[in-house]
């Protein structure tokens, strides 16, 4: 190595300081040859073509580039002819990978086999983390879910094989913290079918959350659409008042930028990772970042672990945030060194002037956040971005009336479930143990991967945290997603739980729409669930001892890696052969839990006439509205029978009820996919109005599909999540924005709605909205939309993947 790095050394001085390390790398491109992982050794690394994309780039633009740019840039189709516009045109992409949860895979594998294309043409995974439900612990939780889950599995399994997708069995762990341990890198561009795939952020990765459909298109070999990033109009200020209402305000108004967070000061203390992101989500709000990528930088990053960074940019998503990223740093080489990639930090150290911003670039909106002065943040309930410090929300919760009383405290999940969350949180339950004390809240435990569970057993964490009360859950998602079966207070028992989770919208984790969900760091919640209230302060307040001793809990500590190295447990992959054309997928025609697609019908070339109101939803509507999880998971590879979810969680706005809209056909009420159901048997289509950040949530494109199969062709509100609006127009629907907002209060739930303009539907060019009011009135609108000239063939086609197919023929 020695050697090499001298001869590197001499060729840079004979080349120059100025000639590109491209130069240096093509003379020793067998030395610097590094797989993208352990499992790919034939998939390689490709710093040379970043590096030529970001020069040619730079070229054109003439300026210096952020770090996302960088690496947005640095994967483009075609670098030279690409049109780059800021915020307004659509790059098109090539990403190194993708990865599937197993909830969205089904239906992202029965995308691709409905393609008819043999094999994937990038590297591609399944993660089984979403179908696994606590109600025990970990063994016995598992054990029920493969044998309740098997045909599904077996599924996806068998389709991994035939089409060249490495998959990863019940107990491997939640797919983002795999993909941190094993596939992302520096620079690498992945999509994800999951909304927190920007956790790989944490390891200078662009990782960005999709619909399956998005998924297929990058295995199937086609460049991948993303709106170009906007860099422009620096802001800058110190958070305050005045700031926090200007950010607000600008938020809404603009999208597809690059946020700068610039972080100086040192963490220390009670103060962890996750109370930059509760902070920043308190700031932005959870639409704030929409569109956006949030690029942290500065120096305070350097005083925050690996696993931290991406604590951070995981739950980036709860502010509607594209992706999170930060700069390549020590952190993330030791990170890689113990993770068994020491080949790939070496090539990353070689190549670091590519992964990090350029000198003297700007961002689009700078919000600066001094460590120093953090203080431990809890945000809720009900919604992740009501931001308060942990010493001030007892008393909130004496104010607004929220049950005091912790019933139950949870760590763990895709955010929170690094060695090091586990070890401080068990440093505060040790403090607890060595006076007497246990937990006066029920706690439970969720390891984030194989690796993690068997490290922290291996090294006395599990046995501090199960003293303390806690119950080890299964290396899964669990009750973050919904998957929980939790009987200690019944359905309308107002409680509260504080979690170490990303999201806590309205009976998001155990469908109890009183329960008062709260998330913070692991040692907060273990802090709280040992006290058993909201209004307790580990900084300032005492825990008494069952003699009646007062004490006060030391801050947490906990090391941010294994000093013996991990464990990597049980081996739980699958590689997929080097040819499975000979294998078969069976799917059982009777099948209730799977169910091959049919085509959607393509547009009929008219404008859309006289169509119902289905529903006009009121107020927040996320895609746990429109499709549910939890006890619906099972029906994720179904369309059929998870279309019966549709919209159930949504309000209307005629009688502020749930599941409860008029059948203007009959005149009377019924839920909404059986009234939608109806319509369709009568040939009837219909809209579905909305109100702001309609869709925001996890990435589940059954949002999309089922409003679709059950004759939808049109949602129109007054903004669209990023996400949601891509996997409507996947599916061959029209996701419309009012141009005036204020229109919204003008659709009546009994309307009747055509849209024109569909003959000449161009990009950048509005269609018009006709109601007719139940009274024979009239009004028109004007709606706006985002679709580039792609995407309206998509339309035109029926849907995205129909489109794909006409393109083969």
């Amino acid at each position: 190595m020695a050697t090499y790095c001298l001869t590197v050394a001499r060729l840079q001085l004979a080349l120059g300081h100025g000639a590109r390390r491209l130069h240096i790398s093509t003379a020793y491109r067998a030395k610097a040859k590094v797989s993208m992982s352990r499992f790919e050794p034939t998939s390689f690394i490709s710093y040379e073509k970043l590096q030529s994309n970001i020069d040619i780039v730079r070229k054109r633009l003439n300026r210096p580039l952020t770090l996302s740019e960088k690496i947005v840039y640095g994967h483009l189709d075609d670098p030279h002819n690409q049109e780059i516009d800021r915020g307004r045109t659509y790059l098109r992409l090539r990403p190194d990978r993708v990865a599937m949860q197993d909830a969205t895979a089904q239906m992202a594998m029965l995308q691709f086999i409905s393609s008819g294309l043999p094999k994937v043409a990038v590297p591609s995974t399944i993660h089984c983390d979403h179908l696994i439900e606590a109600q025990v612990g970990g063994p016995e939780d598992l054990a029920r879910a493969k044998d309740v889950n098997h045909e599904v599995y077996n599924f996806l399994s068998s389709a991994g094989a035939k089409y060249g997708v490495g998959f990863w069995k019940p107990g491997s762990g939640i797919i983002h913290q795999i993909i941190l341990e094993n596939y992302a890198y520096p620079g690498v561009m992945l999509i994800g079918t999951d909304s927190h795939t920007p956790n790989g952020g944490g390891l200078g990765s662009i990782c960005i959350g999709v619909g399956g459909a998005d998924a297929v298109d990058v295995m199937a070999g086609i460049p991948w659409e993303l709106k170009c990033p906007k860099v422009s109009g620096l802001q800058s200020s110190s958070c305050s008042f005045f700031f926090l209402f200007f950010c607000h305000f600008i938020n809404v108004l603009s999208s597809s930028k690059v946020i700068g967070v610039k972080l100086t000061g040192t963490l220390s203390g009670w103060t962890s990772p996750k109370d930059v992101i509760l902070k920043v989500a308190g700031i932005l709000t959870v639409k704030g970042g929409t569109g956006a990528i949030i690029e942290y930088h500065g120096p305070g990053v350097d005083s925050i672990s690996c696993t931290g960074m991406a604590t951070i940019c995981n739950m980036g998503a709860e502010i509607g945030a594209t992706t999170s990223v930060f700069p390549y740093n020590h952190r993330m080489r030791t990170y890689l060194k113990k993770t068994g990639r020491a080949e790939i930090a070496a090539v990353a150290d070689e190549y670091s002037d590519l992964l990090v911003p350029d000198q003297g670039c700007e961002y689009d909106q700078i919000i600066e956040l001094n460590l120093d002065e953090l203080k431990p943040h809890i945000n809720g309930p009900f919604t992740p971005d009501l931001a308060h410090p942990v010493s001030e929300v007892g008393a909130a919760a004496q104010k607004n009336g929220w049950p005091l009383e912790v019933k139950v405290g949870l760590i763990g999940s895709c955010t929170n479930s690094s060695y090091e969350d586990m070890g401080r949180a068990a440093s505060v339950a040790k403090q607890a143990l060595d006076k007497g004390l246990k937990c006066k809240a029920q706690f439970t435990v969720t390891p984030g991967s194989e690796q993690i569970r068997a490290t922290i057993e291996r090294d006395g964490y599990s046995k501090i945290l199960g003293d303390v009360g806690g119950v080890v859950l299964a290396n899964a998602c669990g009750p973050c997603i919904g998957q929980w079966d939790r009987r200690d207070v019944k359905k309308g028992e107002k409680n509260t739980i504080v979690t170490s989770y990303n999201r806590n919208f309205t009976a998001r984790n155990d469908a109890n729409p009183a329960t008062h969900a709260f998330v913070t760091s692991p040692e907060i919640v273990t802090a709280l669930a040992i006290a058993g209230t909201l209004n307790f302060n580990p900084e300032t307040d005492y825990l008494t001892t069952p003699s009646g001793e007062k004490f006060k809990l030391e801050p947490p500590n906990g090391d941010e890696l294994p000093s013996r190295d991990f464990d990597p447990g049980q081996d739980t992959y699958q590689h997929p052969p080097a040819d499975g054309s000979s294998l078969k997928v069976d799917v059982n025609p009777q099948s209730n839990r799977l169910q091959l697609l049919e085509p959607f019908d393509k547009w009929h070339r008219n404008d859309l006439e006289n169509m119902q109101v289905l529903i006009k939803v009121k107020g927040k509507c996320t895609t746990d509205h429109i499709s549910a999880a939890g006890p619906w998971l099972k029906f994720r590879g179904h369309l059929d029978n998870i279309s019966n979810n549709m919209l159930i969680g949504a309000v209307n706005s005629e009688n502020d009820a749930v599941n409860k809209i008029k059948n203007h056909l009959t005149g009377e009420y019924g839920g909404v996919p059986d009234v939608a159901r109806h319509y369709k048997a009568n040939g009837i289509s219909w809209v579905v109005v909305g109100d702001d950040n309609y869709g925001e949530g996890s990435s589940r494109e059954h949002a999309a599909l089922e409003p679709r199969h059950l004759g939808g062709r049109a949602i129109i509100v007054k903004s669209f999540a990023r996400i949601h609006e891509t996997n409507l127009k996947k599916q061959g629907l029209l996701p419309l924005t009012f141009s005036n907002p204020s229109d919204y209060d003008k659709i009546r739930p009994d309307d009747k709605i055509s849209i024109r303009g569909l003959k000449s539907f161009a990009p950048g060019k509005p269609l018009t909205a006709v109601l007719k009011h139940s009274d024979g009135t009239e009004e028109t609108l004007q709606l706006n939309h985002s679709f580039n000239e792609t995407q309206i063939q998509w339309f035109q086609a029926g849907s995205a993947l129909n489109r794909m197919k006409e393109m083969q023929h």
